[in-house]
């Protein structure tokens, strides 16, 4: 009610050309001034039960109402551009995929035995280790799947890795600490809790891989910011995930339990697997920068302006 009573007339007080709303469930109905807006997925027509039912009939009916009042659209991937065509109907006119960009000068190589020392001190990830950066969603994220595979993994090899879960609980959390409580490998699961922006890039640095098993995304930052950080990847193929990783992930199919055990038990048991997936993931990186991301915005906003007629 704020951003749809409130906000607009604070922006015509001030008189705004532009407003830019980075998140689509504060879309704004009425025109105070030319509207920007970020939609980073359309989540809720790919997953069932991601949200709960108030979240989801807002995200499927009430968005696509507020998404056709906005002059611009910036979809964060190409993905995410033709879900807006296909769920919402908005022409290709008004939608622009802009990239994110992630920070260089944090998610770099850096000193991977320096992090090694820092992950086993501070999470006693003492050995080498498989890393899930995300907070702890189900079904979303894929946690109890990985978990199985996991286990699968640990079974057939006989490896003494590790699985380490780094996020806050959210939606589903419980499913998620149940199935690691009930494997037979729990012991060498680990829940790291929040993780903060300070300690990440080390974290990814000792990984011996990262595994991204998510049911969709509209972008995923996690996977960019492991593979700047010279950490080999493993990936699902769903929503933007397939163009973000390119060809420097190791892909499976998310929902196959047996498809994510085996490239587990690759990464584990091949290192040059591992160096040529850290060989391509470290020019892959390069592509998604915070500069070119905010060059393109701006123009954008300039776009927005001259068909709002403020400008």
């Amino acid at each position: 009610l704020w951003h749809q009573q409130t906000f607009p007339a604070l922006a015509r007080n001030l008189k705004l050309d532009v407003v830019h709303t980075p998140s689509y469930r504060r879309l704004l109905w009425p025109r105070p001034c030319a509207r920007v807006a970020t939609i980073h997925d359309l989540a809720p027509f790919h997953v069932r039960g991601k949200y709960d039912w108030k979240r989801m009939l807002y995200g499927r009916v009430v968005v696509r109402q507020l998404a056709h009042r906005q002059e611009q659209i910036l979809a964060v991937s190409e993905n995410t551009a033709r879900d807006l065509r296909q769920f919402f109907g908005v022409g290709p006119e008004r939608v622009s995929v802009v990239w994110n960009g992630i920070d260089h000068t944090r998610f770099n190589p850096g000193d991977a035995e320096s992090a090694r020392r820092m992950a086993s001190r501070r999470w006693n990830l003492d050995r080498p280790y498989f890393l899930y950066v995300s907070r702890l969603e189900h079904p979303g994220k894929n946690h109890v799947r990985l978990i199985e595979a996991f286990s699968r993994f640990k079974a057939t090899t006989g490896s003494d890795a590790l699985l380490a879960l780094g996020g806050s609980d959210w939606h589903g959390a419980e499913a998620i600490h149940e199935a690691a409580r009930l494997s037979a490998h729990a012991a060498d699961i680990r829940f790291l809790g929040f993780v903060e922006d300070a300690v990440l890039p080390d974290l990814y640095r000792a990984a011996l891989a990262f595994t991204y098993p998510s049911l969709f995304e509209g972008f995923g930052f996690p996977p960019v910011e492991a593979m700047a950080c010279a950490c080999p990847v493993l990936c699902s193929s769903r929503g933007s995930l397939a163009e973000v990783v390119g060809n420097a992930a190791e892909i499976v199919e998310p929902e196959s339990v047996e498809g994510i055990a085996s490239a587990l038990a690759r990464l584990w048991g091949d290192a040059g697997l591992r160096q040529r997936l850290i060989t391509a993931g470290l020019p892959n990186a390069q592509r998604f920068r915070w500069d070119r991301c905010a060059e393109q915005t701006l123009e954008l906003y300039a776009r927005a302006a001259v068909s709002n007629g403020t400008r």
